[in-house]
């Protein structure tokens, strides 16, 4: 017991310290960055599986809270926040928690087969949808406080045409590269992280 709690934790650190390197990875592209820090929140969440797919994502907006540079191009802070982008971080724990959920928890003997590619592909598809929610939400009232949006535009088509529209092929790319890796990966990391009778 007390060495499959050993275990559970040291892979919540692994995973959310995955997550943060995934910050210092970035394209510039307009207000809204590429990163790779949000696939790796919902893969990292789709391995963990069931309700501990938040943790890593928890423990990565934590150290973000207290300062650590662990966010988006090496900042941390509440600033990063109250920023436009700030919608995004709790994003991240809500879609991890979504795609966890919906994955379930790895077993050992889970299959490489149709049901389960389409269960995981779903699942970190739907992660990365949620993932935007709270993101677009923060960036509409950013952009409307603060004059942001062009008199031709609506808020909502604006915030779609700046922080999602631009990223939709690069998540897609993301997401097909992210499934095949939890496949191959939510059996290995079953052992370690479950016993066979647990059922979250």
């Amino acid at each position: 017991m007390k060495n499959r709690i050993t275990l559970n934790l040291t892979f919540t650190a692994l995973f959310a310290a995955i997550i943060c390197v995934g910050g210092f990875i970035r394209i510039p592209v307009g207000v809204i960055p590429i990163v790779l820090q949000n696939v790796l929140c919902i893969l990292c969440g789709v391995l963990m599986g069931g309700f501990k797919s938040a943790f890593p994502a928890a423990l990565f907006i934590l150290a973000g809270l207290t300062g650590l540079p662990v966010y988006s191009g090496g900042t941390g802070g509440i600033a990063v926040w109250l920023g436009p982008t700030g919608g995004f971080l709790p994003g991240y724990l809500l879609g991890a928690l979504t795609a966890g959920l919906i994955a379930g928890k790895p077993s050992v003997t889970e299959k490489k087969d149709a049901k389960t590619i389409i269960k995981i592909s779903l699942a970190i598809l739907t992660g990365m949808i949620v993932l935007y929610i709270p993101g677009v939400i923060r960036f509409s009232f950013w952009a409307t406080a603060g004059g942001k949006i062009p008199a031709d535009k609506t808020p909502l088509s604006y915030t779609l045409a700046t922080c999602v529209i631009p990223f939709i092929p690069g998540d897609l790319i993301k997401t097909v590269i992210a499934v095949p890796l939890a496949i191959k990966l939510r059996p290995l990391l079953a052992q370690y992280l479950y016993k066979s009778d647990d059922k979250n």
